[in-house]
């Protein structure tokens, strides 16, 4: 039997059809991404970190009595200072850092300071002079703490430290023109104190210069 003109375009449209999904199968229907299988029944997707929060930088000082002399530490912002002194003849001084609970100096000279701060305390050692000095202490408060003066006075240069504990007790050497000698008192109330006949105003030392 003849096709007529009719069968003949549905043939076609259908094999068309028959084509076209055949090759939509074999090419995957679209150009979507595939859909992620589902996790398995009681596992738990990893929890995403949380930031971990920032540290607040240290502000703070702790004097006192070591069986070598006086050790005062004065951090501000982190930064870590601290004068080792017997009142006589010896004395260091060290810069560094107070962070996460620990404390990291070290002098001119080799000398180092590290240990560990809170609850009220800072301990650890002070290595000098090839010994090793243990230390502990205690948080103070102005105008207890840790004091410097440099300057050039008359022609001579001068450079002070002062420690001044919670009892009111004073321990410090002057150097002038680098001869040490034990330092002259330091008035808490005004802040000054007299070095031959001159007035300097000593300062809580941010960092050693």
């Amino acid at each position: 039997m003849k096709s007529t003109p009719l069968l003949t375009l549905l043939g076609g449209v259908t094999l068309g059809a028959v084509v076209l999904a055949l090759s939509v199968h074999a090419t995957g229907g679209n150009d979507e991404p595939p859909v992620p299988a589902a996790a398995p029944a009681g596992a738990s997707a990893a929890p995403s970190p949380s930031p971990s929060p920032t540290e607040a930088p240290v502000n703070a000082t702790w004097a006192g009595r070591l069986t070598a002399g006086t050790l005062a530490i004065s951090v501000q912002n982190g930064v870590a200072v601290a004068y080792l002194c017997d009142g006589a003849a010896i004395e260091a001084w060290f810069q560094g850092t107070a962070a996460g609970g620990r404390l990291d100096l070290a002098g001119r000279a080799g000398e180092t300071l590290s240990g560990t701060f809170g609850e009220g305390q800072a301990s650890g050692q002070i290595k000098i002079d090839n010994q090793a000095l243990p230390f502990t202490v205690t948080t103070v408060t102005a105008p207890s703490g840790l004091y410097r003066a440099t300057a050039t006075v008359r022609g001579a240069q001068v450079d002070g430290g002062w420690i001044v504990l919670a009892d009111g007790t004073q321990v410090g050497l002057v150097t002038v023109d680098g001869v040490a000698r034990p330092a002259p008192p330091l008035d808490t109330a005004t802040g000054r104190v007299t070095v031959d006949g001159d007035v300097l105003t000593p300062t809580r030392p941010r960092e050693l210069s």
